[in-house]
C-alpha cells in the first residue's frame, strides 16, 4: 500500500512539477553525520518546506536522468509557498537532504547548473567515527558483506578504484562500492570542499562540526538560520536520529593509524570551520 501511495504522489507531481518550487539549500553531507538530525530540525520551521515525500531526493547524483522536472515534482506547489509568504511576510525555502551529494563527482556542477544561488549546508565529523559508523551502517543494510571493519578498509582501495572516471565517463551510470564502500574517502572532507568551492562559492557553502552540534544544538540552528536569512522563531526539538551501535570495538592500534591518515585533511578544514575541528582539539 505505502509503495501504491508513493507511486500515485510521484505521478501527481511529475504532473504538476510545473507549479511547484525548487529548493533554495540543499545539505550535501556528509553520510553519517547527522544530516538527519539537522533536516528534521529545519523541517520544523515553518518557513523551510521539505520535499513532500522523503528526505533524500538523491537526484544529482543518481537520478539526474530523470530530468529537472522530476526532481521538481518532489517539493510543494507554489501556491502553498505563497500563502505562507503571505502569512509571514517573508517568502519560504524549499530544501532537501541527499549526502552523498558531496562526495558523488558530478553532483556539484549538477547542482551550480540547476540551482543558480542555491546555498548548501555540509556537516563533518570525526572522520573515523564517521567512518565506523558508515560500515556498520552499510552492514546492517545488506550493502557491505564484510563484517569486519579493518578487512573493509583495506578493500576499499580496490573497490574504488576506478570509479571516479567511470561516473564522469558514463554521467548516468552508479557505482555500488563508490556510493557504499567509501569509508575512508568520504573522510577526507576538505578534498570534497575544494571541488565545490569554485563551482558554488565560498560564501554559499556552510560547514558545521557535527559534535559542535550536537552538544549546543541551539547554536548550530541559529548559524542556518543566519547562513539562509531566516528570521527565528522558537527552537524545534533537538533529536539524534539514525544513530546505530558498532557490531564490535575497533582496536586501538587502527583508531591512531586512521586518525594519523585523516590528519592532513582535518587541518586543511580550519578555513572551513573557523578553527580546528572539535576531534583535533
Amino acid at each position: 500500500m505505502k509503495r501504491s501511495v508513493l507511486s500515485l504522489s510521484r505521478a501527481t507531481g511529475r504532473f504538476t512539477s510545473a507549479a511547484r518550487v525548487l529548493p533554495s539549500f540543499l545539505i550535501v553531507g556528509a553520510q553519517r553525520c547527522g544530516t538527519t538530525s539537522l533536516y528534521r530540525a529545519l523541517a520544523e520551521h515553518p518557513l523551510l518546506l521539505k520535499p513532500v515525500l522523503h528526505k533524500g531526493v538523491h537526484y544529482f547524483d543518481v537520478d539526474y536522468s530523470r530530468g529537472l522536472s522530476w526532481y521538481q515534482a518532489h517539493f510543494p506547489l507554489r501556491v502553498g509557498a505563497a500563502l505562507l509568504a503571505h502569512r509571514y511576510g517573508m517568502r519560504p525555502q524549499a530544501f532537501e537532504s541527499s549526502p552523498y551529494y558531496l562526495f558523488h563527482p558530478l553532483a556539484g556542477e549538477r547542482i551550480a547548473a540547476d540551482l543558480p544561488g542555491v546555498k548548501l549546508i555540509v556537516l563533518v565529523r570525526d572522520p573515523v567515527e564517521r567512518a565506523c559508523s558508515a560500515h556498520a551502517h552499510e552492514l546492517a543494510r545488506g550493502f557491505e558483506t564484510e563484517s569486519h571493519f579493518e578487512y573493509a578498509i583495506e578493500l576499499e582501495a580496490r573497490r574504488l578504484a576506478g570509479a571516479e572516471d567511470l561516473l564522469r565517463e558514463d554521467p548516468f551510470s552508479t557505482h555500488r562500492s563508490h556510493r557504499h564502500h567509501a569509508y575512508l574517502a568520504r573522510g577526507r572532507y576538505a578534498d570534497q570542499l575544494d571541488r565545490l568551492e569554485p563551482l558554488i562559492g565560498r560564501e554559499r557553502i556552510l560547514v558545521l562540526d557535527s559534535h559542535e552540534f550536537f552538544a549546543e544544538p541551539e547554536t548550530a540552528y541559529d548559524r542556518v538560520l543566519d547562513f539562509l536569512g531566516v528570521p527565528h522563531m522558537g527552537y524545534p526539538e533537538f533529536e539524534r536520529h539514525n544513530g546505530r551501535p558498532l557490531p564490535r570495538r575497533v582496536p586501538r592500534v587502527l583508531q591512531e593509524t586512521l586518525r594519523d591518515h585523516f590528519e592532513p585533511y582535518d587541518a586543511r578544514l580550519v578555513r572551513w570551520l573557523g578553527g580546528a575541528p572539535s576531534w583535533r582539539r
